[in-house]
């Protein structure tokens, strides 16, 4: 698996704005982020979420989001999945129930992330059913250490 970018936000957008608007925490691109076993990712908004959370990090490959925007035709930024860590050459759904390693980090692939009706907004409509069964993988961080990004670019997929 190849990482692109990495990212954290400090906040929700969606999460619990079920009904209004979404809230506006930026992801921010960073060169690496630190994974903390147990925990989550440092800085992030799901850092010490619950204990055994099953979403300490998020993964999303950079095939499903080159898909969407052909199919859809739009263009944004990786960012608009809220994901952490943006992959290429790694089939995610694949990793469900096993464990595997990032950069000298451990993981155990917990379930899928299941795409929201608010993927319809941000990308495009139609969004929300494309992305069902592709929305990226939900993991548990099972050794503490750094992941880096490849670039800090900011930009959409086709920079990469």
């Amino acid at each position: 698996m190849e990482v692109l970018r990495v990212y954290v936000s400090d906040g929700h957008n969606f999460v619990g704005h079920h009904g209004r608007e979404p809230s506006r925490h930026p992801m921010h691109e960073l060169d690496k982020i630190e994974c903390v076993a147990g925990r989550g990712v440092l800085g992030d908004r799901f850092f010490d979420h619950k204990p055994d959370f099953d979403g300490q990090i998020t993964f999303f490959a950079l095939e499903t989001h080159q898909q969407l925007a052909a199919d859809l035709e739009f263009n944004a930024p990786l960012s608009i999945y809220r994901r952490n860590v943006i992959t290429r050459d790694q089939e995610l759904n694949s990793l469900i129930g096993q464990e595997f390693e990032v950069q000298g980090v451990r993981f155990l692939g917990t379930e899928e992330c299941r795409p929201c009706y608010w993927m319809d907004q941000v990308a495009a409509r139609g969004a929300n059913a494309a992305l069902r069964g592709k929305g990226g993988l939900r993991a548990r961080i099972l050794s503490s250490g750094l992941i880096h990004g490849r670039s800090q670019s900011g930009a959409c997929y086709d920079d990469l």
